[in-house]
């Protein structure tokens, strides 16, 4: 009996680019493997101080965890480890970005209907481990700026009523600062890795077991695949996979990154200055800063939901992220499969929805450098605050029914162009002394790269 795997050279694979992303956060995680393999030997996790005395001369003399020194060890002293831990970082950055735009891909295309709904949840889940990963790894250098990011992390938890105190004391291992790194480095190195290991492999399992799915055009139909044959696929996913690592070590050879040595050793009792959250994170931070100081007094409690409501909403919006193919799925009844991507204008409510969550999340990520903004632009800081409140408010809404109407304007010309043929510039006079402008049929608008692909056949 035939399987779903069975015949694989047969197949054909749809090559369209955007279906690039998921292979290049895989191939990034490849090289983020790899390089944090190379990082483990000389690194060293602990909190233990010493004295620091190595060829980094500005911080001879200065007290800094076992941690801190084996990094700056790794930077300054070991030959080629500041390029592999620039690589290292530079390929996290990369595989999160990629994922996000594969995410974006599957909502915007309707990628997520039947039979690939599992796959959106794979994919979310991977987006979110990867943000516990790369959090996890950032703290490990034992830095000012970590752990400028750890006492707001350890500030968040305590503010949970009731049970924040003893959160902290989980996650820390005692009181704040603890021994973090203890608790992070399995989780960075074996607990994560491990989950994002099976979660690709699921993915790829699943992209395996259901008919890919490619957008409408000539030739395609739901059972019709057109694109490259598997051999001509591998070729091609070999190639993206050194055209990312090519990338990866060239942006840490050129690009320098969380440079730990300015900063200087972590010390609960100081602050790093000019130092942001990471990009992929930084949605939290803004949420944080545009919460009001709003506080109420239960029991004998002081509860801010200055933190609770930025965590909480930042909290829902993934979570509904995370169910919106159930979500709509329940709303539209529609349970058919689906082996064909939507344009996003064929779908004016999702798509809007689409891009009002993005500026909502983009609100967010942009608030988190208002002080920044205020000092380049010489600004109010509050003035900027008090826009990015306004904009998280109503830009949402705004975006979605412009949105709307942009996509409702192009179904307009596409039934347009499907009734009357597309312009061709040519004017005619009629014998009777007007003018009238050819159009010539939609269906002749071939590119010589459409006629050239291959169907499931293997016809030209």
């Amino acid at each position: 009996m035939r399987g779903p795997w069975s015949n694989l050279r047969a197949r054909v694979f749809p090559d369209h680019w955007s279906l690039l992303f998921g292979q290049i956060a895989f191939y990034s995680f490849v090289v983020v493997t790899l390089t944090g393999l190379v990082l483990m030997v000389p690194y060293q996790p602990s909190v233990e101080h010493v004295v620091y005395d190595g060829s980094y001369a500005p911080l001879h003399g200065v007290q800094m965890s076992q941690a801190m020194d084996s990094t700056m060890t790794i930077s300054f002293e070991l030959r080629g480890g500041l390029l592999v831990r620039q690589m290292h970082h530079w390929g996290a950055l990369i595989m999160v970005a990629a994922i996000l735009l594969h995410l974006l891909r599957l909502f915007f295309t309707a990628g997520f209907r039947r039979p690939r709904r599992l796959n959106w949840v794979v994919v979310f889940g991977l987006l979110i481990i990867t943000l516990g990963a790369c959090l996890t790894g950032t703290t490990l250098p034992d830095d000012m700026a970590s752990g400028t990011s750890l006492a707001v992390l350890d500030g968040v938890l305590q503010a949970t009523p009731f049970v924040g105190t003893q959160l902290s004391a989980l996650l820390f291992g005692g009181a704040f600062p603890g021994d973090v790194i203890t608790q992070f480095y399995p989780l960075h190195i074996i607990v994560l890795p491990a989950l994002l290991v099976v979660l690709f492999i699921v993915s790829g399992a699943l992209a395996l077991r259901n008919k890919p799915a490619q957008f409408a055009g000539p030739g395609r139909t739901e059972d019709n695949v057109v694109g490259s044959p598997a051999t001509v696929a591998v070729v091609k996913s070999v190639g993206l996979f050194c055209f990312v690592a090519g990338v990866v070590g060239l942006m840490g050879a050129l690009a320098t990154i969380n440079p730990v040595w300015l900063f200087g050793p972590a010390d609960p009792a100081n602050t790093s200055a000019g130092v942001g959250s990471a990009w992929y994170l930084a949605f939290l931070d803004g949420a944080l800063r545009l919460a009001p100081g709003w506080e109420a007094v239960w029991w004998g409690r002081t509860i801010s939901f200055a933190i609770l409501l930025p965590v909480a909403i930042c909290t829902l919006f993934l979570a509904l992220v995370g169910i919106y193919p159930f979500i709509e799925e329940r709303v539209t009844r529609d349970r058919r499969e689906h082996n064909l991507l939507e344009r996003p204008r064929s779908n004016p409510i999702r798509t809007g929805i689409g891009v009002a969550g993005v500026v909502f999340y983009g609100t967010l990520w942009a608030a988190a450098g208002a002080d920044t903004m205020a000092v380049q632009f010489h600004l109010s800081v509050n003035a900027l605050i008090h826009l990015f409140q306004a904009l998280l408010i109503i830009g949402p809404p705004v975006a979605f029914s412009i949105t709307r109407r942009i996509c409702l304007g192009l179904q307009q010309r596409d039934t347009k162009i499907a009734t009357n043929g597309i312009e061709t510039g040519r004017i005619l006079r009629l014998p009777t002394g007007g003018y009238v402008e050819t159009h010539r049929p939609a269906h002749l608008q071939l590119t010589s790269s459409e006629d050239s692909r291959v169907d499931t056949t293997g016809r030209r």
